[in-house]
């Protein structure tokens, strides 16, 4: 069986991206990495050359800047990635450049890859989801955080990143077909020092909205990012985070403490409870369909 591991970057370390740790995570188990590396106004393309030349296959892009609505340039971004891996791998292993993966889970994934490379009626694998906010302490528990995604993918040309590569799909718009493991990809997008949040949020937000939005959303925050004024329901992180992580978390240099007795729980997340521990019934949109 070979995997082949993909992602997209640009810009990673003016906006402190963990692209290094991501690619780390789930190096051991790939046996070749593409990753597409955008324009960067920083020194991001000697950075993920000298991750690991012997497996690390580099494709420099252009990303499209008048594409401004709906987060499509990271999609096509992802693609473009996708399209130059071997067409002798059996499986494609995405990960983006804010995620990582605990080297516990590796084995798990891999066992998922080989026990489903003869099954075609599986697209991929999907995985589990910790969102970190604001520190390394603290998970999203809210239900605008996503708690699932296809991250491991059939080397399949006909399967392509869905909308704002979130997620992917095939054919003619055809939701995937996925196998559920026991894994979690861990999240670290919203733990940035608040300045650099900030930064991120307003170069981010062009792929989505024009600039009269972002003035009167984004740019109106200030120059550093409020944690505390956007949090709704946090709970504690109890548990360790993956060892190419190690570094980062104890480079922290700014704090954010919160009382989880604070929590407000919407009337949305309390109704989505209640049909589900009651009825069974989960109304969470789903990119995917889950192979019986």
């Amino acid at each position: 069986m070979k995997v082949s591991g993909f992602s997209f970057i640009k810009n990673a370390l003016i906006y402190d991206f963990p692209i290094a740790e991501a690619i780390k995570s789930i190096l051991p188990i790939c046996d070749e990495f593409v990753v597409a590396v955008g324009e960067s106004d920083d020194n991001t393309l000697d950075l993920i050359a000298e991750i690991d030349p012997g497996k690390i296959k580099i494709i420099e892009t252009q990303w499209n800047e008048s594409l401004r609505e709906g987060g499509r340039v990271l999609a096509l971004e992802t693609d473009k990635a996708f399209a130059q891996l071997s067409e002798d791998s059996d499986w494609a292993f995405y990960i983006q450049g804010d995620e990582v993966v605990h080297e516990k889970y590796l084995d798990t994934i891999y066992d998922g890859m080989l026990k489903c490379k003869d099954d075609t009626r599986i697209d991929g694998l999907l995985f589990k989801y910790l969102h970190f906010y604001g520190s390394f302490d603290y998970v999203g528990a809210s239900s605008k955080w996503y708690k699932h995604e296809i991250r491991v993918v059939r080397n399949d040309k006909s399967i392509y990143s869905y909308k704002d590569a979130q997620g992917f799909r095939k054919g003619n718009n055809e939701k995937l077909r996925v196998k559920a493991i026991d894994a979690y990809m861990y999240h670290y997008g919203w733990v940035k020092e608040p300045a650099t949040m900030q930064s991120k949020l307003e170069n981010n937000s062009k792929y989505w909205h024009d600039d009269q939005w972002i003035d009167e959303n984004v740019r109106a925050e200030g120059d550093s990012y409020a944690y505390d004024r956007h949090v709704n329901e946090l709970k504690l992180f109890t548990g360790e985070h993956p060892l190419v992580m190690k570094k980062r978390i104890e480079a922290k240099n700014w704090k954010f403490d919160y009382d989880i007795s604070r929590n407000r729980k919407s009337t949305k997340d309390k109704f989505k409870r209640i049909l589900q521990k009651v009825f069974g019934i989960d109304i969470a949109y789903k990119n995917y369909r889950i192979a019986k």
